[in-house]
């Protein structure tokens, strides 16, 4: 389904994910950067969940690129998964079209006076 909107994405039907597009320049940050960065800033491990979200479409997901991007991926969650003791449960799969958020899920937190997700890492 194109374009899905956030409703009909939380009844959990339409496949999709709530993800972030990262456009990056390599000369300023490599892709192996920001995968640390994804994996220290939420719980890789807890199925179809962050916080107090929960659904299929909170699951946690790279969505890469090329064969390059996959391999790294793929490395970054092997490390990280000698680093936790719980099972990483990560999705690596070949990113698709990506949805701009409705308006109202833009700067959701800063809307409602919150600066980030309180997320139990491991």
């Amino acid at each position: 389904m194109p374009d899905p909107s956030y409703g009909r994405v939380c009844r959990g039907r339409t496949g999709h994910a709530e993800a972030v597009e990262v456009w990056f320049d390599p000369a300023q940050v490599s892709y192996a950067e920001l995968l640390e960065t994804f994996w220290r800033i939420h719980n890789p491990t807890t199925r179809n969940r962050q916080g107090f979200d929960f659904g299929s479409q909170y699951r946690s997901a790279i969505f890469y690129h090329d064969a390059g991007q996959q391999e790294a991926a793929i490395a970054s969650r092997d490390a990280e998964q000698q680093s936790v003791r719980r099972q990483i449960v990560t999705q690596i799969t070949p990113a698709s079209a990506f949805y701009r958020a409705e308006e109202h899920h833009q700067r959701y937190l800063e809307k409602h006076g919150r600066t980030s997700c309180a997320v139990t890492i491991r």
